[in-house]
């Protein structure tokens, strides 16, 4: 079976894992390349994602659906004629990730996503699900709390990526979806 690992790049660069780009327009094109030039089976993305406020920091999620809602949908500012919510497997009861080109630094706004049962965000995690739908091929993210979208999140993002990375990859080593590493 062809599995792709894959995940954003910079601070989230894994040996055992494709970086793809940071954010929705460098995700999708480098993921497409790999859809055409050599199809997976299945494509497991894996990375930070902030918290609203359900989670805690450190949590691990995996989940297959993800939402692409900017903020001014949330604040009634604006509208959108595209699909902007895709269940890629139909589980209603999964953590949906949102995805934006920003972060979510306003905790007022994070507590409106959690009434639509928006649970995190995570910069690239759309696009790649919107690839994989349209390239027919299954996908899950799984991802590792590292802040929460407040004033603080990219202070608590740094502070806390090293550590969150230890533990997606043991969780991954958990899992059986990978084998030990030594970085």
């Amino acid at each position: 079976m062809n599995i792709k690992i894959i995940s954003s790049g910079k601070k989230e660069i894994f040996p055992f894992a494709i970086p793809i780009g940071i954010g929705l327009i460098e995700s999708s094109i480098n993921l497409t390349r790999i859809a055409l030039f050599d199809k997976p089976d299945l494509i497991i993305f894996i990375g930070s994602a902030g918290s609203y406020g359900k989670l805690k920091i450190y949590d691990i999620i995996e989940t297959s659906n993800s939402s692409n809602i900017e903020q001014c949908f949330i604040t009634k500012n604006c509208y959108t004629p595209i699909e902007n919510i895709i269940t890629f497997n139909n589980v209603s009861r999964e953590t949906i990730i949102n995805s934006s080109n920003y972060i979510t630094t306003n905790e007022n706004i994070a507590k409106k996503y959690l009434k639509l049962n928006i649970d995190a965000e995570n910069m690239e995690f759309f696009s790649v699900v919107k690839v994989a739908k349209e390239f027919n091929i299954p996908v899950k993210g799984i991802f590792v709390i590292t802040n929460y979208c407040n004033k603080n999140a990219h202070n608590d993002y740094i502070k806390h990526i090293k550590k969150a990375k230890a533990k997606l990859i043991n969780y991954l080593i958990e899992k059986n979806i990978i084998k030990e590493i030594n970085e």
